[in-house]
């Protein structure tokens, strides 16, 4: 015992000895005299070291030189500090800036900490009085922003976006005098815009996009003279559009999208001479567009999509002859593409899908040469489709109008998307289609390559009695296959043949109830029914990833290198009514959604036999399984979690409000929830969906999964 009190009493000395002088080790390559003290210098180096972010073969002696990311001022004071963002230099991040006292990089201006993985602020952060740049965004902060972090004097750039930031937005804020660039975008702040950040005459740039902000728009903060960019979409704000800001000749950014903003487009928005990007979209403006508009001359992008804008498209909007983006969809505009637009020379995007449009698609449409993505879709258009509309293009949506005539042969090599359903179209469909990766025929009933049923009511939809067409690309490759069994077995194919054709007759009304067909909605010419057998191995459990209440699930990588998914109904599921109304029910709502956040069906095959899915491939599986997994979870931190959250909302908003008509998934669970590698969300299993009729009784049996279902119904259970 009295050895371990003496081993202790001499540590304890060591200790005092080493307070008393003052010394510390420092890092190999720098030099101190044995009788001195710490210089800021030396701690600076020490600091630096001790974050190990950059690798051993740089030495701290040469640290202002060829340090990546670190610059000094001429006495060798570090003034900037940026980690290396790059794979090839190697830090650990998080790891070591906990034990950091930063306030030793006294001389510090910029420093920039994004994608760090912090998960708190560093120590002496705050008594850093001479930053102008002050970048922590892309961690996983919480809570609150501190008091502190607002007192910069001399701060000119503050990014603390992409965090978990909560709260209230500080009115401190409104005290750093000399700010430029405000950006706290992609966090979880609540209330209002701080009122004093109006006395921050000096803000070019404020960025509060996807927050949870709500109130009025502040029109204090949008009259300051020197803004260029307002970015508040994706927030809850209310009220009108202030008429105050647009006495700011400066602003040329303005994204107010995905609120709740209402009211009319004052048409004192005209004076934003200078403005190049304009989105109102995704809010509740009503009335029409006003002729001012034409005033912006240097527009770029103009958004006005998902309103309650009527009226028609104003002719003035012909004078912004730079504009690229023009999208005005999911609105109440009706009558006449104007001619006037034809002046656009530089548009690569035009968007008037799904309002009250009518005439005819003009042709000088055909010479907007940068045109590459139309979407007339959901309009009263008719005539013809005009010659040369298809090749420049690479997306042309067409579709739910009353378009007549043929289909145009001149189709251009990007062309990848065509979508011409629910037409009038006749003739044969050009074999020029078959380059196209992605095309939509159906609901063309005038159309020789077959039947197309162009019934829409809701009674069929529910009874689950269908009349689907047959894909031309399909018939052609049964042909195909006929042709070489007939060669093959030629005399048993003739047997077999007439014994099929008296089948059929017999058998007729059977088989329009049942179905027997092979269909690719999306159909690129690769993708075929052998493929997906020889894939699978006629569907052998080796290839088995999952098995579902009324089917199994199969990877197959096809011969073109692709990887699919496909969901097989189970041979005594796919004989009971209730399963193939199931099933013929996700095939036809997942043809009417296209959206990021939903799964992609690619194709189909129903047929007495063997019926089946066509699924984008998917590769982390479902969250289920993923939470279920250990250390699948772990990785699932709460920044990823909250992602996961958002896509699963923006696929349901799709879903409720830009579908027509609504769609409800009636069975959001975990195990309907799909990640692909990145960890994006898509949402799958619309077995049960349902396309919801306004001018009718909506009410329906209870669907669901035990555990997701609202708590009101759990007495139906």
């Amino acid at each position: 015992m009295a050895i371990y009190t003496s081993i202790l009493m001499v540590l304890i000395q060591l200790l005092l000895c080493a307070s008393s002088n003052s010394y510390t080790i420092l890092p190999p390559g720098t030099q101190r005299n044995a009788t001195s003290k710490v210089s800021p210098l030396d701690k600076e180096a020490y600091a630096l070291f001790s974050l190990h972010w950059w690798s051993i073969q740089y030495n701290i002696s040469n640290r202002c030189n060829n340090w990546p990311g670190v610059e000094c001022n001429n006495n060798g004071s570090i003034t900037k500090l940026s980690p290396p963002k790059d794979s090839t230099y190697t830090f650990k991040r998080d790891l070591y800036i906990r034990d950091i006292d930063f306030s030793v990089f006294s001389n510090l201006v910029h420093l920039d900490l994004s994608q760090m993985d912090l998960y708190e602020l560093p120590l002496g952060l705050s008594s850093l009085k001479k930053l102008t740049l002050l970048n922590i965004s892309s961690n996983n902060l919480q809570d609150e922003i501190p008091f502190s972090l607002a007192n910069f004097p001399q701060l000119m750039v503050f990014d603390v976006s992409n965090n978990l930031f909560t709260g209230q937005i500080p009115h401190e804020i409104g005290m750093l005098e000399n700010l430029v660039t405000l950006d706290l975008s992609f966090n979880m702040f609540s209330g209002t815009i701080p009122l004093s950040l109006s006395h921050v005459t000096s803000l070019n740039h404020l960025r509060i996009s996807n927050n949870q902000l709500d109130g009025e728009l502040p029109s204090t903060i949008l009259s300051l003279f020197q803004l260029k960019t307002v970015d508040l979409s994706r927030n809850r704000f209310l009220g009108k559009l202030p008429t105050t800001f647009v006495n700011n000749s400066q602003l040329r950014n303005l994204n107010l999208s995905d609120n709740r903003i209402g009211g009319y487009i004052p048409c004192e928005i005209g004076k934003l001479d200078n403005l190049v990007v304009l989105d109102l979209s995704l809010n509740q403006l009503a009335g029409p567009i006003p002729d001012q508009i034409g005033c912006l001359k240097n527009l770029t992008s103009l958004h006005l999509d998902s309103n309650w804008i009527n009226g028609s498209i104003p002719s003035s909007i012909g004078l912004l002859t730079h504009l690229k983006e023009l999208t005005l969809g999911f609105n109440h505009i009706d009558g006449l593409i104007p001619a006037e637009l034809e002046h656009l020379v530089h548009l690569k995007v035009l968007d008037i899908s799904n309002n009250a449009i009518f005439g005819s698609i003009p042709k000088w449409i055909s010479a907007l040469t940068q045109l590459t993505d139309i979407r007339l879709q959901g309009n009263q258009l008719c005539g013809v489709i005009p010659y040369g509309i298809l090749i420049h293009s690479i997306h042309v949506d067409l579709s739910r109008n009353h378009l007549n005539g043929s289909i145009p042969s001149q189709i251009g090599y990007n062309l990848s998307y065509l979508d011409l359903n629910h037409n009038n179209l006749s003739g044969k469909k050009p074999k020029e289609l078959e380059s196209i990766r992605f095309y939509y025929l159906y609901c063309n009933p005038f159309l020789d390559d077959g039947y197309y049923d162009c019934s829409d009511s809701q009674d069929q939809r529910d009874s689950g009695h269908h009349n689907h067409h047959f894909s031309p690309s399909s018939i052609v490759l049964v042909l195909i296959i006929v042709a070489s069994v007939l060669i093959s077995f030629s005399s048993i194919g003739i047997g077999i043949c007439v014994l099929r054709a008296r089948y059929r007759r017999k058998h007729k009304n059977k088989a329009a109830k049942h179905g027997d067909l092979f269909s690719i909605w999306n159909y690129d010419g690769k993708i075929a029914f052998e493929d997906i057998i020889e894939a699978t191995q006629d569907f052998d459990i080796r290839y088995c990833i999952g098995t579902g209440a009324y089917g199994s699930v199969y990877k197959a990588k096809l011969p073109s290198g692709k990887t699919v998914a496909l969901k097989k109904l189970h041979k005594t599921e796919s004989e009971n009514p209730s399963y193939y109304k199931s099933f013929c029910n996700e095939v036809e709502v997942l043809t009417e959604i296209r959206h990021r956040n939903i799964i992609r069906l690619y194709g189909y095959c129903l047929h007495n036999r063997c019926m089946f899915l066509v699924y984008e491939y998917l590769e982390r599986g479902s969250l289920f399984c993923n939470l279920a997994d250990e250390i699948e979870a772990q990785e699932l931190n709460w920044r990823k979690r909250v992602n996961i959250i958002k896509g699963t909302a923006y696929a349901l908003a799709h879903m409720h409000h830009h579908c027509t008509p609504p769609i409800v998934h009636r069975d959001v669970s975990s195990n309907n929830i799909l990640l692909n590698s990145e960890l994006e969300v898509c949402v799958s299993d619309f077995g049960t969906a349902r396309l919801l009729d306004p001018d009718s009784s909506n009410q329906t049996l209870l669907v669901g999964t035990y555990g997701y279902v609202a708590p009101v119904l759990e007495w139906w259970l």
